[in-house]
């Protein structure tokens, strides 16, 4: 009798197995296509000279020796990267946790806020940088416009014809487009925490902001490093955006790595077709991201031993 039970748990076992592997199935398919299927790809073109149509001619290191010694513009564009990741960085994370709070609290149509706050997050890149370059026009956009009429400015100012002005334009529109997707993780983490723990520290005399930082801030400590760990590659990996909204000008100042990678393999902006090379600088690039992970987690790890010892 208990032989027959636990081949019939057995069985059930084995049938649940195998209708979880079929559930998750089309999506492990998909990551292994959209994953794996790339980085084999780079990895077979990087050391080659290929152009997407001719047979690919193995070179050995010598794109790695470009990307390191003969493109200075490569470069410049991960400084670019690297510049307007920390400086929009400074400004998204605080503002969505901002509003995450703000968004907590019970008030009557708290949730109407919340869907209006979170909309930017599901706009079309393409659409974000239409928005921000009709704002910004030289001569009829309506962030002159305002700034005219409270004469803040006397003519209007040329947003794109400079590095740092178009650099600004860049990261204001990358702050309105991820913002709201921050602050719903902050939200669902502030959410989770027990509202009995806030009514002890009332008990005791505390206020608002010693609530904010003794208790709110610990406690979702492990969702904000993850989030903030997500806004930097993803902040890294920008590219859409720019495309849109500058396209790498005035003369390639606002390129990024991303952007500069993507007209090599496509031949844009008067480059020539050179996947071996992009696909050298696509290496780099990912080397240079998992550097930042890992400092990131070895950073985070040596906060948190210090934090418990």
């Amino acid at each position: 009798m208990k032989n027959q039970s636990a081949a019939i748990r057995n069985k059930g076992m084995r049938q649940d197995n195998r209708q979880a592997f079929l559930m998750i199935l089309p999506f492990l398919l998909g990551f292994i296509l959209f994953s794996y299927v790339p980085i084999i790809y780079i990895l077979r073109y990087a050391f080659t000279d290929f152009d997407g149509y001719s047979v690919p001619n193995w070179t050995g290191l010598h794109n790695l020796q470009r990307v390191f010694t003969k493109d200075p513009d490569f470069w410049t564009s991960l400084v670019n990267t690297v510049t307007l990741s920390f400086f929009k960085l400074l400004a998204e994370i605080p503002l969505a946790l901002l509003l995450a709070v703000l968004l907590n609290q019970k008030l009557r149509g708290i949730g109407f806020f919340r869907v209006t706050l979170f909309l930017p997050a599901v706009i079309s890149a393409a659409i974000i940088g239409l928005i921000f370059s009709l704002l910004f026009a030289s001569f009829n956009g309506m962030v002159n416009s305002i700034l005219q009429s409270i004469g803040f400015i006397r003519r209007p100012i040329n947003w794109f014809s400079t590095k740092g002005n178009a650099m600004l334009v860049l990261g204001i529109a990358s702050v309105w487009q991820n913002y709201g997707i921050n602050m719903m993780f902050f939200l669902m983490a502030l959410q989770s925490i027990p509202e009995e723990i806030y009514e002890c520290a009332e008990l005791d005399g505390a206020t608002g902001l010693r609530k904010f930082f003794s208790i709110t801030l610990p406690m979702i400590a492990p969702i904000f490093e993850s989030v903030l760990l997500m806004a930097i590659i993803g902040s890294l990996k920008v590219c859409d955006l720019v495309i849109s909204l500058t396209d790498g000008q005035p003369g390639g100042q606002t390129e990024v790595v991303m952007t500069y990678i993507y007209k090599f393999f496509f031949g844009k902006s008067g480059r020539n077709v050179a996947i071996g090379y992009a696909s050298a600088m696509s290496l780099v690039t990912a080397v240079f991201l998992g550097l930042v992970t890992l400092v990131y987690v070895q950073g985070t790890k040596r906060i948190q031993g210090g934090v418990k010892g």
